[in-house]
């Protein structure tokens, strides 16, 4: 999928760096988005738009559910395409939130087994030079909570040690198995990533885990208002 992955022994010097944060409910009111809108597409060799105080990308492989969680987090079912047949996100589609209060990022979803080896290797490098940018203040890694990380999802993870993103992994679908197994299974496939073993039990379905992604969100802006980016 990508180009030039870090090796074992950077992996293991770097990923204790990484961010991990269980949610904890200590905050009376709820972060809310109260205005969403598309704002551009962007595809290789093309120019980003105007920065945002934050900027906050959300990637993983083909249909994990990519759209459907722009969607349910923003409270606009028409923001984000949703499609049936995977593969069809294929550019970076930034999203401007509550009137330019943050970027919500869009990125191409990997591993799909039908695209042509030349698209594969296009999107690869489109989501390399975004993460190499510089401009991504927290990414959310979307995992299919039903299945073991696959190695893409390996490959991702590791770019994001390498190049010291924040990231919330996100086990999308926790609607589909027992509500008995959801954080065991979630915690279960961070560990299997190479991540500590946390990840946020998701669905689109029933609204599980908005409240906390939401609350991850809201800590990103708190963020930026202590630490503005040129002052890093």
């Amino acid at each position: 999928m990508l180009q030039h992955l870090p090796n074992e022994e950077f992996m293991n010097n770097h990923i204790a760096k990484c961010e991990f944060c269980p949610y904890t409910e200590t905050m009376d009111t709820i972060f809310t988005i109260k205005q969403a809108e598309f704002v551009t597409s962007v595809s290789l060799g093309q120019n980003y738009p105007v920065p945002f105080p934050k900027e906050i990308a959300i990637v993983g492989k083909s249909n994990v559910g990519k759209s459907s969680l722009i969607n349910c987090i923003s409270g606009n079912g028409k923001l984000a395409r949703t499609s049936s047949q995977p593969g069809k996100t294929r550019m970076i589609n930034y999203f401007s939130i509550n009137r330019g209060q943050f970027y919500l990022v869009d990125l191409p979803g990997y591993g799909y087994a039908k695209a042509s080896k030349s698209e594969q290797k296009s999107w690869g490098e489109l989501i390399e030079k975004y993460l190499a940018s510089g401009r991504v203040d927290h990414l959310f890694l979307l995992i299919d909570i039903r299945h073991e990380p696959t190695e893409n999802d390996r490959q991702m993870f590791r770019y994001l040690v390498y190049y010291n993103i924040p990231y919330t992994l996100v086990a999308t679908k926790s609607d589909k198995i027992a509500k008995s197994k959801r954080k065991a299974a979630a915690n279960s496939n961070a560990k299997l990533l190479g991540a500590p073993p946390y990840a946020v039990p998701f669905s689109s379905e029933t609204g599980e885990g908005k409240a906390e992604l939401l609350e991850r969100i809201h800590q990103i802006l708190e963020d930026a208002q202590t630490f503005p980016k040129n002052e890093k």
